[in-house]
């Protein structure tokens, strides 16, 4: 459960494209080094983006596809390990289920896996490297 003072949203593309683009480049594009061009993609506009915010400021967000991949997940570094990813975790797995759909699948950082396995989700595969960083294919029934 995330802290009391956090919640955690159903965001729109269109209104909330600064906050949600904030976090990201923060967590990806900084800290993780992941190139812009990798980062930013076509699919946006399509996903139901989900945003955490603490006194009114986004702290992380996650989108999902509209065939059911889950991604994008990112928290700022002072909010991880307060119960923010997994909030945004499950509304993406809330809003997947309003729609219908029966199971989703994610590629998830390989340092990231337990905290997804925590989730009920399960590894596939092999670990591939995707942006430079290591991950593993994961699903889950919703």
């Amino acid at each position: 459960m995330a802290a009391p003072h956090v919640s955690v949203r159903a965001a729109d593309w269109n209104v909330d494209r600064g906050a949600l683009r904030a976090v990201r480049e923060q967590v990806f594009v900084r800290e993780q080094a992941v190139p812009n061009e990798l980062e930013w993609d076509e699919f946006d506009s399509l996903c139901q983006h989900v945003v955490a915010e603490a006194a009114g400021q986004a702290i992380g967000t996650g989108r999902l596809l509209p065939e059911g991949h889950i991604g994008r997940m990112a928290v700022l570094e002072s909010w991880r390990g307060r119960g923010v990813g997994s909030a945004l975790l499950e509304a993406l797995l809330r809003l997947a289920r309003d729609r219908g759909i029966r199971r989703v699948r994610l590629n998830a950082q390989s340092r990231a896996v337990a905290f997804y396995r925590r989730h009920g989700f399960v590894a596939e595969g092999k670990e591939f490297i995707e942006a430079g960083i290591p991950h593993r294919s994961m699903w889950r029934d919703v």
